[in-house]
């Protein structure tokens, strides 16, 4: 596969806006294994193998365990997880897959999330979805391959 921008720099303007985005995911009090495992799983969705790539990385200098990032592709079922961590994985999903159905975060997912986070945390949880999601459309959209660092 080749990418079908060759220079992410003729847009200097955009990664600064980016940037400030997520120094507010990271500043919103959710722990940052966490916002790294709805990074990995929104990429995992979306089928980005430049966000899988650098968000396997990134997680694992947060601190996430090897036996978290083989597994959170199935995190439903497996007892690693903590309740809160399954709340925030459970949101990811649904803000991921809006166009799965009408309704797609439903009352239940984000009381389940506003059960384990302030509403603070929640805006952090879902800006790093949509950044997520951002990056995902982005990359896929170029084409940029697995390893490809934009900053």
């Amino acid at each position: 596969m080749e990418a079908r921008i060759k220079d992410a720099g003729t847009q200097p303007d955009v990664m600064s806006g980016v940037q400030h985005i997520f120094k507010a995911v990271y500043s919103g009090g959710v722990p940052r294994e966490t916002l790294e495992l709805v990074h990995l799983r929104a990429s995992q969705i979306n089928g980005c193998s430049a966000c899988v790539d650098a968000g396997t990385q990134t997680a694992t200098k947060a601190g996430v365990s090897t036996e978290k990032l083989l597994a959170v592709a199935a995190w439903y079922e497996n007892p690693i997880f903590d309740d809160a961590e399954r709340a925030a994985l459970a949101l990811t999903e649904a803000a991921t897959r809006l166009s799965d159905r009408p309704g797609a975060v439903t009352d239940e997912i984000w009381a389940g999330a506003a059960t384990h986070y302030s509403e603070q945390q929640l805006q952090a949880l879902v800006l790093m979805v949509a950044v997520t999601n951002f990056f995902n459309r982005l990359n896929t959209t170029f084409r940029v391959p697995a390893g490809t660092r934009w900053d």
